[in-house]
């Protein structure tokens, strides 16, 4: 099929390379011309796995091309829109500028029979307002949520645990969109994929509801080991104990820093203000607990470190090892690895970080930082260490060989990620949340 992809960051990318490799014609528009250029020569823009090399070989091939000019999507079948939905200045809602600009720019280059599918994040109605928009093209809308895992993007494109079709009302239009979805995602579905078909509203749902739930069983571990902290419990022995219960599942039930990322934390607060919007904000007035204990944890990592220090950070040596939300990934957006970093900065301590990916990112936002250019370098003379992004390459530290690099051996772990036994076997004091 011949596709376009509106929009090329994070989704749009990693979605039109994925397109590409399965042997679609496809060419990605972005406004970016900067991104374009990189892109139509291969190169990612962003830290993906696998992402690299599906861009280049797209390119090579002839089937995946770049532009900045919206004329260019003229003659695909299928355009997906894959833009951002940031949360909005001053509100929790999410600003729909870009996707509404999207669709509007659009509509020239639309024919009859052309599906334009939403891929973007957005509130629950977004579809029913702009499939008006595009009737009278002659073009139909339909909504197809995205569930891509950073770190394992192009797996979750290529071989998804899920397709969600939100198909537009009217028998007959819904009927173009469903065979259009099936051609284009037929590799998918020949495995056995589980497929929803259901209208505009559930599948705008769906996304939001995902994350929402995800949010919550995360702040409801977090919450359990602000419990743990002041009663001598264990709550990664918890988490073991109540995730072997089937109906409850081990899978996100983590402790430590938080969520973060371009996900999570925006569409529950977008979640929150839609429901408010449609009159019904007690329905999910509990994400804003959820947000809030989220956000308790970033701050309770730099209080453990203060203390630690002897109750002041000022002129004291911080090794912040993560700046990413996650590892495998070089997102910093409200990441609470990177929000520690400044924290912590900002009470007067001599923080030197490091990010395996990340640090260009971070450096962006916050130039004020000091970046190491490895662990190693990150962990020299520090007074204490703090591990905020699960890294492998953090997992696997030698507590014996940082100890000879550091000044202090205290160690904060944000991610409680770390072998408990073996650092303190090495002589240092280990420091978790939610756990003795």
């Amino acid at each position: 099929m011949k596709l376009s992809v509106i929009g090329c960051g994070y989704l749009g990318a990693v979605h039109a390379a994925a397109m590409a490799s399965i042997g679609h014609e496809v060419v990605g528009i972005d406004v970016d011309p900067a991104k374009i250029e990189a892109l139509a020569a291969g190169r990612s823009p962003i830290f993906e796995p696998g992402l690299p090399e599906l861009l280049l070989a797209g390119v090579e091939s002839g089937r995946l091309r770049f532009s900045t000019d919206m004329a260019d999507a003229a003659g695909a079948t299928m355009h997906f829109v894959a833009v951002g939905t940031p949360q909005k200045a001053g509100s929790n809602a999410a600003d729909l500028r870009y996707v509404d600009a999207a669709v509007t720019a659009l509509l020239p280059h639309l024919s009859a029979g052309d599906v334009v599918v939403g891929k973007s994040t957005v509130p629950v109605g977004t579809a029913a307002r702009l499939a008006e928009l595009v009737a009278p093209t002659g073009a139909v809308l339909a909504w197809n949520p995205e569930f891509l895992r950073e770190g394992f993007a192009v797996q979750d494109t290529i071989a998804p645990d899920r397709l969600v079709y939100g198909l537009p009302p009217a028998p007959e239009d819904a009927a173009v969109a469903r065979a259009a979805f099936d051609e284009v995602y037929a590799q998918a579905l020949s495995t056995g994929t589980p497929l929803v078909a259901t209208g505009y509203s559930t599948a705008e749902l769906v996304k939001v509801a995902a994350n929402a739930f995800l949010a919550t069983k995360i702040s409801f571990i977090n919450a359990m080991a602000e419990i743990a902290e002041v009663t001598d419990a264990d709550v990664t022995e918890l988490a073991d104990a109540i995730g072997y219960d089937a109906r409850i599942g081990r899978r996100f039930l983590n402790a430590g820093v938080g969520f973060g990322g371009g996900c999570l934390p925006k569409d529950i607060r977008a979640f929150t203000a839609r429901a408010e919007e449609l009159g019904r904000g007690e329905s999910v007035a509990f994400l804003k607990e959820v947000d809030a204990i989220n956000l308790r944890r970033r701050q309770r990592v730099i209080d453990l470190v203060v203390e630690e220090l002897g109750g002041s950070a000022y002129q004291k040596r911080v090794a912040v090892l993560g700046l990413a939300f996650k590892p495998d990934s070089d997102d910093v957006r409200d990441s609470p690895a990177l929000d520690v970093a400044v924290g912590l900065n900002g009470l007067g301590a001599e923080v030197l970080a490091f990010d395996p990916e990340a640090v260009p990112n971070a450096r962006r936002l916050h130039p004020q930082l000091k970046f190491a250019d490895s662990a190693e370098q990150a962990v020299t003379d520090a007074d204490i260490v703090v591990v905020v992004t699960e890294w492998k390459a953090f997992r696997a530290l030698d507590p014996s060989a940082v100890a000879e690099l550091t000044a202090g051996k205290t160690i904060v772990d944000g991610r409680n990620c770390l072998d408990v036994d073996a650092w303190r076997g090495a002589g240092w004091r280990y420091v978790g949340l939610g756990r003795p």
